[in-house]
């Protein structure tokens, strides 16, 4: 490759690793796998080396990537949070073995030790104690500059928040996920319908840079310490050594660490990490190798990113062969049908794989896929089998195409796929699969409100049989709810007090409790203030449904098709049986005095929390949006308002105090 196309291709591979950078790093949503990034990487840093007048400040192979989320404050970190030089053959580390005993030689330091150390895949972060007392801790960012995470760094167990001694100290360490907690996660995220972490590294990440501590303290983060990045008052020889006086100050030191006298024991030790990573409660990504010296470590100094002391050894993702037998399909809690791949069980880094799962159908139709196909197998991430590509060359013609399901597997019920959406999904309310995800959202505080039936009550319920369906709700009987518990007669009387008192709600309620996709609270009153009662709802035409305010043509859709189920006409009718209300209950005189109008919520408010200040605008006709536009009416701020407000003065959307609010709700 000459110049001119060396430049060429540089150009194109720092577009692409900034692009893929950004959303590792600062989304925390990676796109490409970490091997196929360090690859890229890998030739951009050959290319530069073979053409140094190309290298410029701004390329990744010269700083390291991440940037501070906005929201944060900014933390200058006094010793920088630098990378690691990636290798990834032996002939690597034999180069960089030679390097170190040079420098060695010449500057008379006796025979040079090594410490090889699993690299955790996770985020780094330096943690700071001021006589003793956690102070801050930020995430390393770009390396000069991180993140202020203190608060959330605070809900991680295995991080002392005093020591021992009162000495002034900055540690490095690894926040991660471990595997077991990271498919807890998925699989509750999964139920829950939302998006999948795309791996344990970005799911830490994710969690450790979250703007409400409270959400961080939900996630199962831990850390390991794997450096002193300063201290006052102590001197160390060697990193083994500090890495001892860490774990006596009660830090949750790397467990791995492995002293080595040459490069056949380094090797040596990168091949028992290598063998024994399946083995591991965390996810790694690498091995590194650092000088054990800290003298030699100050003469062989470093570059403007990585330390010239230490290298990290990545190793590639292992890939396995294997049938895929069949396609399967399972429907989750919240309806969605997800294709399983039935596989001919294969070990694949450690662990037998039997199972994995296909996504939806986009994925089938992307990768080719076909029951019957040989195909390749790796973890991801080392921890989530996935199908990699199908080895069509070694197709026989028998070979099956896959069709995903137009009905529910489980109840018959259309199977639906909306515009814009991968999934498909179950639209039937009595499907079993479905049938505890709706039970919970119909007894919710926002539905139908039936307080003491709760999650845990639920299980029993349909553990028991006591419920199949939706409206056994109102069947269900003192003497059996009262039998859930020891001395249950108190909680029994409550909880039918509470059923029968949910007979009375408002339509808007019934709406809000039917689960219908799309529909929440606010498009349940819009819809109940149009309609009047369920059945005339029921048999709206999706033109009408759709020239209703806020509800554009896939909402439309969307109740519609709800309506259309035979199992929703079931449902209504034996609500209705039951005594439920399902017409809208007016107020005597109706104030519609914000209708048209649009109000935005921004900072703290005194008086009422957010919700409580919608339903009032909502019960004068008024609607609320969470985005400043120039169709918005009033923005109501409370104390610290922030960028809305701005952008509410911006556009001249007319400001309101709490107190100018509450005037404007008086009678």
């Amino acid at each position: 490759m000459d110049k001119k196309q060396a430049e060429k291709r540089i150009k194109e591979l720092r577009k692409k690793t900034e692009y893929y950078a950004k959303k590792y790093y600062d989304d925390d949503k990676p796109e490409i796998s970490d091997f196929e990034y360090d690859m890229m990487m890998l030739e951009l840093r050959t290319l530069e080396s073979q053409y140094p007048e190309l290298i410029t400040k701004t390329s990744l192979t010269q700083k390291v990537g991440g940037t501070v989320k906005e929201g944060f404050q900014k933390v200058e970190h006094e010793v920088p949070l630098q990378s690691l030089q990636d290798v990834f053959n032996f002939e690597e580390i034999e180069n960089f073995d030679e390097r170190v005993q040079k420098q060695a030689l010449e500057n008379n330091i006796e025979q040079p030790k090594y410490v090889v150390e699993t690299k955790i895949d996770g985020l780094s972060a330096a943690l700071e104690y001021k006589d003793g007392i956690f102070v801050r801790g930020a995430t390393r960012g770009n390396g000069l500059v991180g993140e202020d995470v203190t608060e959330n760094l605070k809900t991680i167990k295995t991080i002392p928040k005093e020591l021992p001694e009162k000495i002034n100290i900055t540690v490095r360490g690894e926040v991660f996920i471990s595997k077991e907690d990271f498919e807890i996660m998925n699989q509750e995220r999964e139920e829950n319908e939302e998006e999948l972490f795309a791996n344990a590294r970005n799911a830490a990440a994710g969690s450790l840079r979250q703007l409400d501590s409270n959400v961080t303290k939900k996630r199962p983060l831990d850390i390991y310490i794997f450096n002193v990045q300063k201290i006052e008052g102590k001197e160390f020889n060697s990193h083994f050594e500090e890495l001892q006086y860490l774990s006596n100050l009660g830090f949750n030191v790397n467990p791995v660490r492995i002293y080595c006298k040459n490069k056949e024991e380094i090797i040596n030790a990168i091949n028992k990490i290598g063998e024994d990573r399946e083995k591991l409660t965390f996810g790694i990504d690498g091995a590194v190798v650092k000088v054990d010296n800290l003298k030699l470590r100050e003469i062989m100094g470093t570059t403007s990113k990585v330390p010239k002391w230490a290298i990290a050894y990545k190793y590639p993702p292992e890939r396995k062969e294997t049938i895929l037998k069949d396609i399967v399909c399972q429907v989750g809690r919240t309806g969605v049908i997800t294709p399983m791949a039935i596989l001919e069980p294969v070990k694949v880094a450690g662990s037998t794989i039997s199972k994995t799962t296909l996504h939806n159908e986009d994925f089938i139709k992307e990768k080719g896929l076909k029951i019957g196909d040989r195909v390749i197998i790796q973890k991801a991430g080392d921890v989530i089998p996935e199908i990699v590509e199908a080895v069509k060359v070694k197709r026989t013609g028998e070979e099956k195409e896959f069709k995903m399901p137009r009905v529910c597997p489980v109840c018959g019920a259309e199977a639906v796929r909306e515009e814009g959406e991968a999934a498909i999904r179950c639209t039937g309310i009595e499907c079993p699969a479905k049938l505890y995800r709706n039970l919970v959202h119909f007894v919710s505080r926002e539905a139908m409100n039936i307080d003491g039936l709760g999650e845990n009550i639920i299980g029993i319920l349909l553990e028991k049989k006591m419920i199949t369906n939706i409206a056994d709700i109102y069947d269900l009987k003192f003497d059996d709810i009262a039998s859930l518990k020891k001395n249950g007669k108190k909680f029994a009387q409550n909880l039918v007090d509470s059923i029968i008192a949910s007979k009375q709600n408002d339509l808007y309620r019934l709406i809000t409790a039917l689960g219908i996709r799309h529909v929440g609270v606010k498009a349940a009153k819009i819809l109940a203030r149009r309609f009047g009662n369920i059945d005339s709802l029921s048999l709206a035409t999706i033109e009408e449904l759709s020239e209703v305010e806020d509800i554009g043509p896939i909402v439309a859709q969307s109740i519609k098709e709800f309506f259309a189920q035979e199992q929703t006409q079931d449902l209504i009718l034996r609500l209705k049986n039951a005594g439920v209300n399902t017409e809208r209950i007016k107020d005597e005189e109706e104030d519609n005095r914000f209708e048209g109008k649009t109000f935005v919520l921004t900072g703290s408010l005194e008086k009422y929390s957010r919700d409580e200040a919608s339903n009032i605008i909502e019960k004068f006709g008024g609607k609320t949006s969470s985005s400043v536009s120039k169709k918005t009416s009033y923005v109501l701020a409370g104390e610290d308002a922030g960028s809305k407000l701005i952008k509410a003065q911006s556009l001249g959307v007319q400001i309101i105090t709490e107190a100018e609010f509450e005037d404007m709700c008086k009678l």
